[in-house]
């Protein structure tokens, strides 16, 4: 999600096509070509967003100034200020008070394309930060006499950074909630009517923190398919007419609807007039920072990563699950205790229950859990096949009557998947991966399914923090997919931070 509207990004005619994320799908930037007319509203349109970049580096420039005076301070905890120190540094840090918002504006944290998820932008005002450090010691070099106290510096330096981060989180939630409520979303019309068009469409009704706002498509040589029939507002040729008429500011293509021509033809016609424009290079699910666009000739490629799972990182990986995993194991050592025996308690039958599940590389083991159910419940389910509210091959019944009293609570809040971390210690498991499926389960699947068990399943994943049982078969297939394919040490430590609040907020659970 970026901080703003991505209306924030202006047309320059020495911007280059970035990759950016849209939900599920990896869209290209293309900007350029300094806008010759402009519709009144969309004029309009962009001075409020002008506003909007004044607003923010103003907040910005509130958040230097106290990191500043805060580090003065916390650099006298190092030792004592010589004489006339102090003032020497007010007059430096407010000497570079431009050079701090000059590094800002370079390292684009106002162009909303560029900040569009948290880590691109934090990566960015790093960068920022360590730009105006040095400024401080130029500054500092330039101005003669004894050199600034290194300790200062670096808290100024940290303290930005660490204001900067909050200050534009709070920016961040207040976009998030004015774009939840539609106020702050930008009109879309979409360059195609097949069916990456709808799924385009789809990514925009199912996140309305994306910020964007269908409009309808636009058809490309007269084709359409039913699902989008009704919505297409003319020809691709009247794309100029059309925009003027729906007042949409953004362009979204849909790659495999249009050619290159006609791709070629609309960018110049819709950036001349002051457009947003966006080409969607036909590659969902693919993490937009595996992606890398250079020049080739006179032909922009995208370069694709290679996403490695071995070596360094699969020991990294392995090593973290073991030592989270034990200190888990004995941190939660009362809560298990004391759901073991309410599961003695409230029923009879075993307090752990024991199930095979399809591992890595379709390795079969067995996952633990506290039992939730009655004794006979695998034994049952052929009776309440009728009664399955999940797609695909899933199993899942809101109110299933084998679920036992206890068994209710600990599924709602997760406890009965505690004894899980003994699968992590053991190997079987990872802290974070797919649902780990079982056997008549993969025996359902596509071809291309099987490629999740390249990895361990995990206790937690991008199914649990998006929704857990409530996600469709299709959710939960891509969901899986695209943790495999886009896996990394960083995204791992995303989802167990987010898995907390899930857990907490039963999110999904049943």
């Amino acid at each position: 999600m970026s901080l703003a509207s991505d209306d924030v990004a202006e047309l320059t005619a020495t911007d280059r096509p970035v990759v950016a994320e849209r939900g599920a799908t990896t869209t290209v930037v293309m900007t350029g070509g300094g806008a010759t007319s402009c519709a009144p509203w969309l004029r309009a349109h962009r001075r409020r967003h002008r506003r909007t970049r004044l607003v923010l580096a103003g907040l910005d420039l509130a958040a230097i100034v106290v990191s500043l005076v805060l580090s003065l301070g916390l650099a006298e905890l190092v030792g004592p200020w010589a004489e006339g120190g102090i003032r020497r540094a007010v007059i430096v840090g407010g000497l570079c008070l431009p050079v701090w918002m000059a590094a800002l504006v370079q390292s684009r944290l106002y162009q909303a394309r560029f900040i569009a998820t948290r880590a691109g932008e934090y990566r960015r005002i790093v960068r920022a930060a360590g730009a105006g450090a040095i400024g401080m010691v130029i500054a500092n070099a330039a101005l003669g006499g004894a050199n600034l106290r290194r300790a200062w510096i670096l808290a100024a330096a940290v303290t930005t950074v660490m204001a900067l981060v909050a200050e534009r989180e709070v920016v961040r939630r207040r976009f998030g909630r004015l774009r939840a409520t539609r106020r702050a979303a930008r009109r879309v019309v979409i360059v195609g009517a097949n069916a990456e068009a709808a799924a385009l469409r789809g990514a925009m009704d199912a996140d309305p923190a994306l910020g964007a706002e269908f409009a309808g498509y636009l058809s490309v040589g007269g084709a359409s398919s039913p699902s989008t029939a009704a919505d297409t507002l003319g020809p691709v040729d009247d794309a100029l007419a059309i925009l003027e008429r729906v007042e949409a500011s953004h362009v979204l293509v849909a790659g495999s609807a249009a050619d290159l021509e006609t791709t070629k033809r609309l960018a110049r016609r819709l950036l001349a007039a002051g457009y947003h424009l966006e080409v969607s290079p036909t590659l969902p699910d693919i993490d937009p920072e595996r992606l890398t666009l250079r020049s080739f000739g006179r032909f922009p490629l995208m370069y694709l990563e290679a996403q490695h799972q071995e070596g360094w990182r699969a020991v990294a990986k392995r090593a973290f699950d073991l030592a989270a995993a034990s200190v888990g194991l004995v941190v939660a050592a009362p809560a298990m205790a004391a759901v073991a025996l309410a599961v003695r308690l409230d029923s009879p039958g075993p307090v752990l229950y024991r199930q095979r599940r399809v591992g890595r590389r379709g390795e079969p083991f067995d996952v633990l859990k506290f039992r939730s159910m009655v004794p006979d419940a695998h034994q049952r389910r052929s009776e309440l096949v009728a009664r399955n509210e999940a797609d695909g091959p899933l199993f899942k019944i809101a109110d299933d009557p084998r679920i036992t009293r206890v068994g209710r609570f600990i599924r709602k809040t997760s406890l009965d998947e505690l004894p899980q971390l003994w699968n992590v210690v053991r190997g079987d498991m990872s802290l974070v991966g797919p649902r780990p499926a079982l056997p008549e389960e993969v025996a359902q699947w596509a071809p291309e399914l099987h490629d999740r068990l390249r990895v361990q399943p995990g206790i937690t994943g991008m199914w649990q923090v998006s929704g857990r049982s409530s996600c469709s078969f299709e959710d939960y297939t891509r969901l899986d997919l695209y943790y495999v394919d886009n896996w990394s040490l960083a995204r791992d430590l995303e989802i167990l931070l987010r898995t907390v609040p899930a857990v907490l907020a039963s999110r999904g659970a049943s």
